[in-house]
């Protein structure tokens, strides 16, 4: 297995914040293979920096994306937060991975079936390599 990958902590926490706004530190952390209190750094960078607005509800915390705001990187900054998701969270027009193989993690209970969401609301779009395609069955 690599040692690296393509990206950082930072992006797949917010990948699975927009997967599952009310997601807990301790499911990133066991998503990601990180520590609960890397979870919760990272989360606070988000906050620091305007990307991530984290609401109270309860005992829990919901997590809204400011995914209007442009990308950090300077060479990207024609790119919106909302965009990069979009893509990699399978809902652009480009994308190819679902937001569970982008944190790197297999996703068991679903058999292989892509949500709406996912999919680009019933897009046409070719299935990923080793995916049925949308509507068939393994």
């Amino acid at each position: 297995m690599a040692s690296w990958t393509f990206l950082t902590g930072h992006a797949r926490v917010l990948l699975l914040v927009a997967h599952d706004p009310g997601v807990r530190l301790r499911d990133i952390a066991a998503s990601l293979g990180i520590t609960e209190r890397s979870a919760f750094g990272i989360i606070t960078d988000l906050v620091k920096a305007g990307y991530v607005v984290k609401e109270k509800t309860g005992r829990r915390n919901r997590y809204h994306i400011q995914a209007h705001l442009p990308l950090p990187e300077p060479t990207s900054q024609e790119r919106t937060v909302g965009e990069v998701l979009a893509l990699l969270a399978g809902t652009g027009p480009a994308a190819a991975c679902t937001p569970a193989a982008a944190a790197g993690t297999p996703d068991p209970g679903r058999d292989g079936q892509r949500t709406a969401a996912e999919t680009g609301a019933g897009a046409s779009r070719r299935p990923t390599p080793g995916q049925p395609a949308t509507g068939e069955r393994a």
